[in-house]
């Protein structure tokens, strides 16, 4: 969002001491909603809190530590761009508002159990948590993350059941990350993603997080344990929720390692990787008005595409992006899905009428090697034509330089 001056709402703009302009260049296509992170420019005590605009007005910044994935240490300015062009050159200062009244931040609310992250009093993603009960197995095996819409009154995402037969496919739950095929070992074998044979996923406890204007972050430690209750790996999982107008955007991070020689994810990619499950109400009522929006454009309500070892469709290898549109609560929403361009491949991908729709790869995870992966969410009401996707994606897959 850009935002001016009002009267009533600032006393003060200035520049911190020390203050370098940003330049910021696009990418080689146009973009929407630019997260631009840079490690901060100044050297002062006084923090810059915005930055402004070729043209006078300003968006909001925000001081953070490193993201899960960054390579430089030490903090870093975060803002958000609503539009920058390819090739595009903005310059833009950072600098410091003196608020009559405080704005809008980022909050975590709860704890073990579940995570509520919001943006004032609006909730925007909630973390299910809780330690895994063997008594409750199927309801605690795993820990994910709830979707609101952008208005915080609707849940997007499909939640945890007590027994499999709660609803359609109940073990695809929020947005969650696992492996249906993992061996290590001497030939022991685990299914994170379903549960069974009293495999799970445990959350250990809440890392740092960072809360401000621009951005909400938490990290979380978790473990993957096999059959025997023994973790045979260890996973910081991070989410960063973005105020952004028009739809919520979310960044997913995460790094996998193991002590183990090796620890292999193979899977399918109905039961593997990173993917998104609407809520339940579309399965019961509303599969049938689903539709996918991809690079090559609308499909057909009904119509879904799924990577499949014989024929192997290039459309379903390495997808860029992909966006499910839904019914819940009679309104449509749309849901895109960005990988990086530097996750492991091939990325095979999968969706299905319900609102479950992801992509997997194969990987050997080892001691000097690590599964580090990320991806880009935004959820609206509404549909999404493809140039309004390939701008987020773009944002995401090529980062502006500042």
């Amino acid at each position: 969002m850009t935002r001016t001056l009002p009267a009533l709402a600032l006393l003060l703009a200035a520049a911190p001491a020390h203050a370098q302009r940003l330049t910021v260049t696009g990418g080689p296509a146009d973009a929407a909603q630019v997260v631009v992170s840079t490690p901060i420019p100044i050297a002062t005590s006084v923090a810059p809190n915005a930055v402004t605009l070729p043209d006078g007005t300003h968006v909001p910044a925000q001081v953070v530590p490193p993201a899960l994935h960054d390579k430089e240490k030490g903090s870093r300015l975060v803002f958000v761009l609503p539009r920058l062009k390819a090739g595009e050159t903005v310059t833009v200062l950072p600098t410091t508002l003196n608020y009559v009244q405080a704005p809008t931040q980022f909050q975590l609310n709860g704890g073990d159990g579940t995570l509520t992250v919001q943006f004032g009093s609006r909730p925007v993603l909630q973390f299910f948590n809780p330690k895994r009960d063997p008594a409750d197995h199927y309801y605690t095996f795993k820990p994910f993350h709830h979707v609101y819409d952008p208005t915080g009154k609707v849940l997007l995402t499909n939640g945890s059941a007590k027994t499999a037969n709660d609803g359609k496919f109940p073990h695809h739950r929020g947005l969650f990350f696992a492996w249906n095929k993992v061996s290590y070992g001497d030939k022991k074998t685990a299914d994170v993603w379903h549960g069974t044979n009293n495999v799970y996923a445990e959350h250990q406890k809440l890392l740092p997080s960072a809360l401000g204007e621009v951005l909400g972050r938490h990290r979380a430690a978790i473990t993957w344990n096999g059959p025997d209750g023994a973790a045979f790996a260890n996973e910081e999982r991070e989410l960063t929720a973005y105020a952004t107008k028009g739809g919520t955007l979310i960044d997913f991070a995460s790094v996998v390692r193991t002590e183990l020689p090796s620890v292999k994810l193979d899977g399918d990619p109905q039961h593997a990787g990173f993917h998104f499950r609407a809520n339940m109400e579309v399965a019961s009522k509303t599969a049938k008005e689903t539709y996918f929006l991809r690079p090559d454009g609308k499909g057909k309500a009904g119509e879904t595409r799924n990577w499949d070892p014989k024929a192997k469709d290039p459309k379903t290898i390495n997808l860029p992006w992909d966006a499910c549109c839904f019914v819940v609560g009679g309104k449509r929403y749309t849901v895109l899905r960005v990988g990086h361009p530097d996750n492991p491949g091939e990325a095979r991908g999968s969706e299905r009428d319900y609102g479950r729709f992801g992509d997997y790869f194969e990987y050997e995870i080892t001691p000097e090697k690590p599964l580090r992966v990320r991806y880009r969410v935004w959820a609206q009401e509404g549909e999404m034509t493809v140039a309004e996707a390939a701008a987020i994606a773009a944002a995401f897959r090529s980062p502006v330089a500042a």
